[in-house]
């Protein structure tokens, strides 16, 4: 066991993105990277830095004593569990589960060769501006593909386009005061500022793939099973079609009932908001309630004649000081716009799917037993209601338990359904940031939102703000971590599950994914204590979640590329505390992004409601206080009136 090898499995605890390095023993584990001895016994030590409040500065080592791998507690103040029990020193075996602060980590020995296990260990050592082991670090972002052989131009090339070069490409060249590209919620929300703030809609272009801002939202809804008629993950306040917040969805809600004769529900309603979340169930809105009120904003702002259909190339700076960006309007159909100031907003660029499954589906071509939970899947729902079957899930946050809600209704229909739920391993107890400590049931860990609700607009947020990126990287991982809404219905659905036998959790890790004689799915799992066991199932559906990294953008790989971006610890784009890309500064040209993409920076919650329209009143302010064309700065009186504008449905 000299030269063991070990790979560690964890998600990450701000992201939930997986993360399997392969590492030479020994390894020290902790916060402070120049605290963990490089060297033990004339051996290079594998250091490990995790970035948390809960991890102290040199936590824990794994090494060898007498034939046996071994962690050692180093007088942390947080303690080493393996398998959910504090240890001091505790031997490791093949499929334990260790943790470390917020950092749940699965053990797996005899690791095939790999780059990072046949590297010697001073070459795998964590990378303290990534947290990621040195050899696995991304590599370099390939440029952009052309979509024809003459677009984007050669003068795209340049650090600084030529605007008359544009001109003589016999293309189109439109120019803007305000570009935002990516036409979703994040677009709409700072355009709906803009216009409050005085800018009016023809000096406003946002560019996008569907004229309905919250499309692309709504169609991730639906295929997670989400219906209208069921309520989001959001708050009552954070109203995208209502900067104010007042009235609130609740409110909205509570009137509406009240005027179709239900006082029980309005007075349900309005109780929610006041004793939530300790007298009662967090008030969330119903997720047609939410799209219809956005429509009523779209016309109001004039979205209609603001929003344009366009697919986005490449960005560059100009030589005027602005930037040109350059965008397919359809098939051969190539435009530039060019803009003062621009605004990112793009999204999640994929949906994260597990590389076991997606090599499941290359091999066989099985798109119909192999799912992700953000995909169209109906077929599933509706094929076992009609034969009855067994669904295995992975993952175990929001839209896992949506998955367990659905498939509880199918029951009504047919008996015949039984339900796996794999995770990787058990969850003894919830994340803790300073004396607060998540609740637990049945491996299911209880927030009810995705971020605690100080991240918002509370204390949380002024200390992430004020925060050094590398006091940020510990914050988001005491905050973060896979979390399901504190629902009741969903509690008494897993726990009439488990009594009546067809929901049942299985803790593994997964070796593989393969197709038997009857075409049903065979998931090889290493389970602790048991050995390898066979999991045989119908359907899988992977709900572990939306992928946001820049790399996975190739508009966005392009621009970090061109310009050398700096990109912070978890691979997304660098803000300032008010949403600019400082980098991107051009002349008196300014670039803001916003949502998912700028995660890790001044933030938490930047892909919710309220995280949008925060990013979007910070960067507005700081268009106001540049003296950006037509933009007022909001005050107690023009606020007012707008609010009063929005009121009474008239234009901004």
């Amino acid at each position: 066991m000299t030269n063991l090898q070990i790979q560690l499995s964890w998600e990450d605890p701000a992201t939930g993105e997986r993360r399997e390095p392969n590492l030479s023993v020994p390894i020290a584990f902790g916060r402070e990277f120049a605290r963990l001895p490089a060297e033990l016994r004339g051996k290079r030590v594998a250091r490990m830095l995790l970035n948390s409040n809960e991890v102290s500065r040199y936590h824990a080592l794994i090494d060898c004593e007498q034939n046996q791998l071994v962690v050692i507690d180093q007088g942390s103040v947080n303690g080493v569990f393996v398998n959910g029990q504090r240890q001091m020193r505790s031997a490791l075996t093949h499929g334990d589960t260790l943790q470390i602060g917020p950092y749940m980590m699965t053990v797996t020995f005899g690791i095939n060769a790999t780059t990072q296990a046949t590297s010697p260990p001073s070459m795998i050592q964590f990378n303290p501006n990534t947290n990621l082991p040195d050899p696995s670090l991304p590599a370099p972002v390939q440029p952009v593909s052309p979509v024809g052989s003459t677009f984007p131009p050669a003068a795209f090339q340049a650090e600084k386009v030529v605007v008359q070069a544009l001109h003589a490409t016999g293309l189109p060249v439109d120019e803007c005061d305000y570009l935002s590209i990516g036409g979703g919620l994040g677009s709409f929300v700072w355009v709906d500022l803009l216009r409050i703030s005085g800018v009016r809609a023809d000096r406003i272009v946002a560019l996008g793939l569907e004229g309905e801002p919250y499309a692309r939202y709504k169609r991730l809804c639906l295929n997670s099973q989400i219906p209208l008629y069921e309520r989001l993950r959001s708050n009552s306040d954070s109203c995208p079609d209502n900067i104010w917040g007042w009235p609130s969805y609740a409110l909205r809600e509570a009137w509406h009932d009240l005027n179709k004769g239900q006082p029980n529900s309005t007075l349900k309603y309005l109780w929610q908001v006041f004793a939530e979340p300790t007298f009662a169930e967090t008030y969330t809105p119903r997720a047609g309630n939410v799209f219809d009120s956005i429509d009523r904003e779209v016309k109001r702002i004039n979205w209609n004649q603001i929003y344009r259909y366009g697919r986005v190339r490449a960005i560059r700076k100009t030589d005027d000081g602005r930037y040109c960006v350059a965008y397919s309007r359809g098939p051969g159909d190539y435009a530039f716009l060019v803009s003062r100031y621009l605004h990112l907003a793009t999204g999640y660029p994929a949906i994260q799917f597990l590389p076991d499954l997606q090599a499941y589906r290359e091999k066989y071509q099985d798109f119909k037993s192999v799912v992700n939970a953000y995909e169209a899947h109906d077929h599933v729902y509706e094929q076992l209601e009609r034969q009855g079957g067994t669904v295995l899930i992975r993952g175990r946050g929001i839209v896992a338990s949506r998955i367990v809600q659905r498939i509880y209704e199918a029951r009504k229909r047919n008996q015949n359904i039984t339900v796996l739920h794999l995770m990787r391993s058990p969850k003894p107890q919830g994340n803790k940031f300073q004396k607060s400590q998540r609740l637990v049931k049945n491996h299911y860990e209880f927030q009810p939102f995705n971020w605690p609700k100080a991240c918002w607009g509370g204390e949380l947020r002024v200390l992430l703000e004020n925060a050094s990126p590398e006091e940020r990287q510990r914050l988001l991982a005491d905050w973060g971590g896979t979390t399901t809404a504190d629902r009741h219905d969903w509690q008494q659905i897993t726990e009439q599950g488990l009594k009546e036998g067809w929901y049942q959790i299985t803790f593994g890790q997964v070796l593989g994914v393969e197709q038997d004689a009857q075409k049903r799915t065979i998931t090889h799992i290493q389970e602790k204590g048991l050995g390898e066991m066979k999991l045989a199932a119908d359907f899988i559906v992977d709900a572990t979640g939306l992928d946001a990294k820049v790399e996975a953008n190739p508009l966005l790989a392009d621009l970090v590329k061109h310009y050398k971006l700096p990109l912070n610890y978890l691979g997304r784009l660098v803000v300032a505390n008010n949403f600019e890309l400082v980098e991107m500064r051009s002349n008196k040209g300014q670039m803001y992004a916003a949502g998912a993409i700028t995660l890790g920076g001044p933030y938490a919650a930047v892909d919710s409601f309220l995280g949008l329209q925060y990013a979007a009143l910070v960067a507005v302010d700081g268009l106001a206080a540049a003296r950006a064309p037509g933009v007022n700065q909001l005050n107690t009186v023009t606020s007012f009136q707008q609010w009063l504008k929005w009121v009474f449905n008239q234009s901004p």
